[in-house]
C-alpha cells in the first residue's frame, strides 16, 4: 500500500470515529455517505486541479507553505489557509460572511461581499468621431442578433 493509501484510510478511519462522537450522527453519516469522497491524487498539482475543477465551496489548504500554492488556486468560495485554520474559523469568528457559491458555482460567483449591496452603473461615453470609427461593426452586431431598432439608433447617427 502507497503513502497515499495509507492515508486516505487513515482519514477514513479517523473519519468514522468523529461521526460516532457526535450527537447529530445520523445526520453526518447521510451527508458523508451521499456527498462524501476520498480522492487520491498522483501529486499536490493534480489535486489543485482538480480542486479547481470542481470549485468547492470551501477549501482546505492544509499543507506547510499553504501561501505558495494559494495563486494556483483559482475556483473556490472559501480557503482556509494552513493546519491552523479549519473551516469553522471562517464560518464563526474570523470575519468574511459564510455565503458562499454552492455546487461548483465558484467557477463564477464569488461569495457574498459589500460589493452585492452596492448600487453601480456602467458609464458610456462615445464621441462624434468614436462612433463614427466603430459604428458601422455595432450596427453589423445587432444585425445579427435581430434587433433592427438598435442598427437604426446607430446607422441614423452615422448619417
Amino acid at each position: 500500500m502507497t503513502r497515499c493509501e495509507k492515508m486516505a484510510v487513515a482519514v477514513q478511519d479517523e473519519v468514522e470515529k468523529q461521526l460516532q462522537q457526535l450527537s447529530r450522527e445520523k445526520i453526518a453519516r447521510q451527508s458523508i455517505d451521499d456527498y462524501g469522497a476520498i480522492i487520491l491524487a498522483r501529486d499536490l498539482d493534480e489535486a489543485i486541479a482538480f480542486s479547481n475543477r470542481i470549485a468547492p465551496e470551501h477549501l482546505e489548504l492544509a499543507v506547510d507553505d499553504p501561501f505558495a500554492i494559494l495563486p494556483q488556486i483559482r475556483h473556490a468560495g472559501a480557503i482556509f489557509m494552513g493546519h491552523h485554520t479549519p473551516e469553522a474559523a471562517g464560518d464563526y469568528l474570523a470575519g468574511p460572511n459564510h455565503t458562499l457559491p454552492t455546487g461548483g458555482t465558484a467557477r463564477f460567483f464569488s461569495p457574498l461581499s459589500l460589493d452585492d449591496f452596492v448600487k453601480k452603473s456602467s458609464i458610456v461615453s462615445f464621441s462624434q468621431a468614436g462612433l463614427k470609427r466603430l459604428g458601422k461593426e455595432i450596427v453589423h452586431i445587432a444585425e445579427l442578433e435581430g434587433l433592427e431598432a438598435h442598427a437604426r439608433s446607430v446607422s441614423i447617427r452615422l448619417k
